[in-house]
């Protein structure tokens, strides 16, 4: 093995342990399983065809054997693969011959050989090659690791329902949150877009060299190909696409890259936050024996797990707008510039994937001061004018917005100040008294309960 420290990316250098879920999915190695396996079951479905009558229902034992070569389909296998392949020049006709080769001793399966790939293009095999991985991708890590996270931040979301937090709009102070609102704001954004992530159909066809089935009815007219291809499609578990040129139109790819990209720009913003509160000093974060902040500066310890996530969310989110953005064009009926892109979904999916733990990790790092907090809010009395002003409309009092404009905008104001204004107010006595009670931390409307709900 190649000494990592020469490695091109960093998927395959510092990072390379940590992506090592998505290397059997999205290696070169992972491509040409899918390759085998695709293969494997369009002679399957071939010989179960009563129409084909030149392919004759294959025995059990044939069919195990077909089976056994797609699972236990190895590395060794892949590089055999790779070394035909030096004389083809043709990745997908190098997984024919292989696959022939691996069968060619066998007194069933050998008549059977010129089944393999039959009436295919290569963008058959590929489309629905590419299809299962990102499938597996999405159910097996990536769905998983984003999951985990929303776990954590709606657990922290509960935890801190009740802390009262300064808003900040426009960085200005503002009408005062609770912490764990905010997170819960979070929450209910992942949710959406992971179950618009979950619930995308990932499209594959079979249906020849330009999607008409031409060789398919020149050989056997007589079978309904496109209910055949459907049902085939459909047994590897993902969804027909019944209308194509040469290849699969990709929108499915680049649906699924725009929900990738959805998620991680809400995680970036999340990063940026959480950033800027530790840079306030809402939150703390624990300290790991032996690690360095500073090369220069002994005290620091500084944000890196949200500053590494956030720069692996911007490297995956350049990638999937790519993909979404060519992927679904293709001149006439097919050019090749999908093939050298789809080749680098897994580095995407890769650096999404050091984003998540990275994220995960600082999370788990995090504690709150709870003694910052109020600092802040017991400096920003001026937050509770908006709550007098509302409070004056409803009773009908004269030019509340401006009074408390004038009161508070651009001037320092405390509590005494605020309460001496309040005592002044023709209002009930109840209203006024609720007013008088108050405080920016107090100030929170139904935060907490909304907190607690997500």
């Amino acid at each position: 093995m190649a000494n990592t420290l020469t490695a091109l990316s960093p998927l395959d250098g510092r990072y390379a342990g940590k992506v090592d879920a998505l290397r059997p999915i999205f290696s070169e190695f992972g491509l040409i399983h899918a390759r085998v396996r695709v293969e494997i079951e369009w002679l399957l479905a071939l010989a179960s065809e009563p129409g084909i009558v030149e392919l004759k229902p294959f025995s059990d034992a044939a069919i195990a054997r077909l089976r056994a070569l797609a699972d236990g389909f190895t590395v060794e296998h892949a590089a055999r693969v790779k070394a035909i392949e030096a004389t083809t020049n043709h990745d997908v006709k190098a997984v024919e011959y292989f696959i022939k080769e691996q069968l060619q001793d066998d007194a069933e399966l050998g008549p059977a050989l010129e089944f393999v790939h039959f009436a295919c293009t290569s963008e058959d095999i590929n489309n629905l090659s590419y299809a299962l991985m990102l499938s597996q991708a999405r159910q097996e890590v990536l769905l998983p690791k984003l999951d985990a996270i929303i776990e954590k931040l709606r657990s922290m979301a509960h935890d801190y329902a009740a802390q009262p937090m300064l808003s900040r709009t426009h960085g200005q102070t503002a009408s005062p949150t609770t912490l764990g609102k905010e997170l819960a704001n979070v929450v209910a954004r992942l949710q959406r877009q992971g179950a618009v992530m979950a619930g995308l159909p990932m499209p594959g066809k079979i249906n020849g060299a330009v999607g008409n089935y031409n060789a398919h009815v020149a050989a056997y007219p007589d079978i309904d190909w496109p209910t055949f291809s459907r049902r085939f499609v459909a047994s590897l578990g993902l969804d027909w696409q019944p209308y194509t040129t040469q290849i699969e139109p990709h929108d499915g790819v680049a649906e699924l890259a725009d929900a990738c990209k959805r998620i991680d720009t809400i995680l970036i913003d999340l990063c940026r936050d959480v950033w800027g509160y530790i840079a306030q000093g809402y939150f703390k974060q624990a300290v790991k024996a032996g690690e360095v902040g500073s090369s220069t500066m002994p005290h620091k310890v500084n944000p890196i797990d949200f500053e590494n996530a956030e720069g692996n969310f911007g490297i995956a989110n350049a990638l999937f707008e790519h993909f979404a953005a060519k992927l679904p064009i293709s001149r006439w009926q097919r050019d090749l510039t999908d093939s050298t892109v789809l080749r680098a979904l897994g580095t995407a999916f890769g650096h999404q994937l050091i984003g998540f733990d990275a994220l995960q990790r600082g999370l788990n790092k995090l504690s709150t001061n709870p003694e910052r907090l109020a600092t802040d809010l017991d400096a920003s009395w001026e937050v509770l004018a908006e709550a007098v002003q509302t409070v004056m409309r409803r009773h009908g009092l004269p030019n509340p917005y401006e009074q408390l404009k004038a009161l508070t905008r651009g001037h320092g104001i405390n509590a005494e100040s605020l309460r001496a204004f309040i005592t002044a107010l023709d209002l009930p006595a109840d209203a006024k008294q609720r007013l008088l009670d108050l405080t920016p931390g107090s100030y929170t409307g139904l935060a907490e309960q909304l907190a607690r709900e997500i």
